[in-house]
């Protein structure tokens, strides 16, 4: 079971599992006290078990989850709280024999709404009793289709966040937003001079269905995070006296599935999406 801290108990032959709930307790940031992060096994869609490493910075406000898809893709999910920004990065193993590189990068930028995940200092004191555990979520939060119809100057986010500089270095041509969330990031006050629209021309088929690698095409690019804290668990107690209180008693898991459908200039950047 995954918590928040509880009492630590003496022992005298464990004084570094005593003296790293006493530091947690006392609220040092997790640079300090979460060093490797929390690793967390999960069970995927087709019944294999994976692994996913989630780790917290308090000083920033963020949270970052990290694992592998199935076909050896890298993902990497980073929520910004501070600025209300979700980036989702992919290094995608490249297929040598159809002439691309080792792996393509892409990064799509989203907003991130309230609730959606725990905060940073919530996840920060996260532990696990038995790491050996494979954990499924228990909400799931289905499918989230999103057309990325924004591309995005990498040159120019750190205003948006200061994450975006470090996430996407290896995505720089393929960075993608939303027009709604740029809209909503400029009512906010941010300058969004580093999106441009996307214009497609009609007729311009789903990459799926294209047999021309050369001419562009609609990419589609699916993941699922297929665990991860969403919200924070409330217990009451009563005092002698009678009167009630709450407090933090555990988080509950979520599990959310994501498409994004995107333009490309050529299939040649999106041959993990064919009709087969």
């Amino acid at each position: 079971m995954l918590g928040g801290l509880q009492p630590a108990a003496a022992h005298p032959r464990r004084p570094l599992l005593l003296l790293l709930a006493l530091v947690l307790a006392a609220g040092v940031g997790p640079a300090q006290a979460l060093v490797s992060g929390l690793r967390v096994r999960v069970r995927l869609a087709d019944g294999l078990v994976g692994e996913e490493t989630l780790q917290a910075d308090t000083d920033t406000d963020s949270i970052s989850i990290e694992f592998k898809k199935s076909d050896g893709s890298l993902i990497t999910l980073l929520a910004d709280l501070r600025k209300d920004v979700k980036i989702i990065r992919s290094l995608i193993l490249g297929e040598m024999e159809r002439g691309q590189t080792q792996f393509q990068g892409l990064c799509f930028i989203t907003r991130l709404h309230k609730n959606e995940i725990i905060p940073s200092e919530s996840m920060a004191k996260l532990r696990q009793k038995d790491p050996t555990v494979v954990r499924v979520a228990e909400e799931q939060r289905g499918l989230e289709h999103l057309y990325m119809d924004m591309a995005v100057n990498y040159s120019r986010t750190s205003q948006l966040s200061i994450h975006i500089h470090n996430m996407c270095a290896e995505a720089t041509d393929g960075i993608y937003a939303r027009e709604s969330d740029v809209k909503h990031w400029r009512n906010s006050g941010v300058d969004v001079s580093a999106f441009e629209a996307i214009h497609v021309s009609e007729g311009v088929p789903r990459c799926r269905v294209s047999r021309d690698w050369w001419k562009s095409c609609i990419c589609r690019y699916s993941l699922c995070v297929e665990w991860y804290p969403c919200f924070l668990k409330y217990c009451r107690t009563k005092d002698a006296a009678g009167k009630t209180s709450t407090y933090k008693c555990g988080i509950k898991s979520c599990q959310k599935c994501s498409q994004f459908d995107f333009y490309v200039p050529q299939k040649q950047l999106c041959l993990w999406d064919e009709d087969t």
